[in-house]
Parts: C-alpha cells; sequence; structure tokens
C-alpha cells in the first residue's frame, strides 16, 4: 500500500500533488508542511520563526512514521523528512533549481543562507536515499543522474497533465480592453522576466503596437528578497509603468480568462522542471512563445516558437510576427491544441500508479 502525501497550497508543485489526489484511488495525507518551508527560505538559523519549524518538522516526521507501508513524497522539499522514515518511500523531484543554487552555479531564485544550505542539503540526501524517484521531465532526470549521482534505472519520467475539463478554448471575449500578451508565473531570475520587459519595450517603440500591453499573472516569488522591487526598477528604467498590468495568483477559471483572451502566451525561462503554463495556454487556443532550454523543447515539441532566452532582439522578432502573421497564429493554435492533448492528469496518475504497484511488488 502506498500513500500520497498531498501538499495543500496554491503552487504549481502543490497542484501536482493535488492533482494526483483527485486522480488515484489511493489512501492520503494532506499537510501544509511545504507552504510552511516556503514561507521560511533565508531566515536565519536563531529567529522565532526557526525556532518554530523544529517542533513542526518533528511532528510532521512523526506522522510519516505513523502511516503504514510505502510512502510518496510529492516534491523534493520533502526529501529532508525522507531521511528519517523507516518505510520505504517515492519522491517525484520537480527540478533541482535550489540545488544550482545552493552549488552557486547559477542564481535561479535566491543564494541559500548558512540555514537554507542545511535543510537543502537534507533534501538531496533524501532524494538520494529514496526507492523510487519519479523525474517530471527528461530534463529533470538528466539533472539528477548529472548532479545527484542517482541511477537512470531508479527514476521514472512521467509527465505532468493538464486538465482539459477547465483549460480549452472558447468565444468568451477578453475581459481586458486593451489587446495584451500575457506572461503567467514569479519574478524570480530563473523566469527572465526583465527580458521579456526588454523585448516588449522594443515593440512599444512602433506606432501599430501603441495599445498593446504586458498582463503578468502570479504572486512576485517568496519572501527571500523584494523580488517586485527589482521588477518595477527594470520598468522604470524602460519607461513601461503604464504599459504593465500586474495580477497576482488568481483561481483557475480566471486564468483560463486570461489565456483565452491573450494575444500570445510568452514564456521566456532560464530553467523549467517542467512548465505547464505553456501547455495550459495551447489547451485554451492561445499561440506561445517559449525559451529553448531546459525542459521546454520536449514539453511544447513544434507547438511553439523558441527562442533563446538570452537573445532579446529573437524575442522581439517572435513577438512581431506572432502579432502581425495571421496564418502563422492559427498555424501554432492548432499545433498547440494538438501537442496539449498529449498531456493529462488521468495519464500522469495511470503511470504514478503503475510506478506504486512495481515498488509494492518489491517491497510490500
Amino acid at each position: 500500500m502506498v500513500t500520497l502525501v498531498v501538499s495543500v497550497g496554491p503552487g504549481a508543485m502543490d497542484s501536482y500533488s493535488q492533482k494526483l489526489a483527485q486522480n488515484l484511488d489511493v489512501p492520503k495525507a494532506y499537510t501544509d508542511i511545504y507552504q510552511r518551508i516556503c514561507q521560511r527560505f533565508n531566515i536565519p538559523w536563531f529567529s522565532l520563526d526557526a525556532l518554530k519549524a523544529i517542533p513542526q518538522d518533528w511532528n510532521f516526521m512523526r506522522r510519516l512514521n505513523r502511516l503504514r507501508g510505502i510512502v510518496h513524497l510529492p516534491n523534493q522539499h520533502l526529501g529532508r523528512y525522507g531521511n528519517f522514515l523507516r518505510t520505504p518511500y517515492i519522491i517525484t523531484v520537480h527540478d533541482l533549481i535550489r540545488y544550482l543554487d545552493l552549488k552557486g552555479y547559477e542564481t535561479y531564485i535566491h543564494r541559500p543562507n548558512h540555514r537554507d544550505k542545511f535543510y537543502l542539503g537534507l533534501d538531496y540526501k533524501g532524494i538520494k536515499k529514496a526507492t523510487r524517484v519519479i523525474a517530471i521531465s527528461e530534463a529533470t532526470k538528466r539533472d539528477l543522474m548529472h548532479h545527484l549521482g542517482i541511477l537512470d534505472e531508479q527514476i521514472s519520467v512521467i509527465y505532468m497533465g493538464v486538465d482539459h475539463t477547465t483549460f480549452k478554448p472558447s468565444l468568451q471575449p477578453s475581459q481586458l480592453e486593451h489587446p495584451y500578451i500575457l506572461f503567467v508565473g514569479s519574478e524570480h531570475p530563473r523566469k527572465n522576466l526583465p527580458n521579456l520587459l526588454r523585448a516588449f519595450k522594443r515593440l512599444k517603440e512602433q506606432p501599430r503596437f501603441k495599445k498593446l500591453k504586458l498582463v503578468k499573472v502570479g504572486k512576485a516569488g517568496g519572501p527571500e528578497i523584494d523580488f517586485r522591487r527589482q521588477t518595477v526598477r527594470i520598468m522604470d528604467s524602460l519607461n513601461l509603468n503604464q504599459e504593465v498590468i500586474f495580477t497576482e495568483t488568481v483561481p483557475e477559471k480566471d486564468l483560463v480568462a486570461y489565456y483565452r483572451g491573450a494575444k500570445c502566451f510568452v514564456f521566456p525561462s532560464l530553467y523549467e522542471g517542467f512548465g505547464l503554463p505553456p501547455l495550459e495556454a495551447m489547451a485554451c487556443g492561445c499561440p506561445v512563445i517559449s525559451s529553448d532550454t531546459s525542459s521546454l523543447p520536449e514539453v511544447v515539441g513544434e507547438a511553439a516558437i523558441k527562442v533563446s532566452p538570452h537573445d532579446i532582439e529573437e524575442l522581439a522578432v517572435a513577438l512581431e510576427k506572432i502579432l502581425t502573421d495571421r496564418e502563422l497564429r492559427e498555424n501554432l493554435i492548432a499545433r498547440g491544441a494538438t501537442q496539449a492533448a498529449k498531456f493529462s492528469w488521468e495519464q500522469t496518475a495511470k503511470k504514478t500508479l503503475e510506478i506504486y504497484e512495481g515498488v509494492e511488488k518489491t517491497f510490500g
């Protein structure tokens, strides 16, 4: 028997566990521990929040050890608790972003402080101890093998899904009076929003794009630093203050409306473990521009315009093409619908259940 740990929260990794829970008939253990982890990045060792975390972590570990059979931890930051489990466990790894920050290879989110380094070290040690690792893309699998030395045969790639009952085309008119391009995500450095703003500025220099706006959906980021302040500083330098519309995280039904109303969706990330928003946009009939890095080529296939995330001119040209070439737009919309249809949560759950059954045969 496998128990799925379900993290309660609004993030993409929370959504993954929640969608699995809806599609898997297995025991479930609900928790908000991952949300607590997210709120404690970059806090000092000797702080009230750090002290509060100790009994919460201890109680969660005790709760996990009371579960019968095998446990499925739904994201890599729960790996820290796997170190203390007395039973076999499966862990899903979405990405190694924090690992790359930890090792100083890049700054995709934020360089960890001493407390973060300790807990992230436990996370990655916990991944190595897992009986089975699920990676959400081939790119993440390659990272696991390269950086953590996990064997090929220990990792199974299972893609995330699209909720096609929610994300689908519609003739519903846009909620905004101005035409707009859409970006969905945080303002972490890895999301590459500054280069999108610079490319957008080049469009705005043309009179025909005078009314065009950039809509940014999603919170700025976690509490590590003021990510929004960094974004606003770049907007100030580009004189785009009146041209960008910010919304925080929105319910799925509202997100669908944003996808449907957009002239195009842009996802210029430097690093993604999977990258679900481009597929959601495609499922809603919105043409997509994506970067050509990490997992994104395998996710968007040939259904998006792929550009280098570092090439502002290439991104600006792609935006101009998709906004002015009707035949290209229609072609991308058609290919996007076909690509998005390849991904479903039912399929994700079915393949995950196969992993459960294999581990149960070995350890059951």
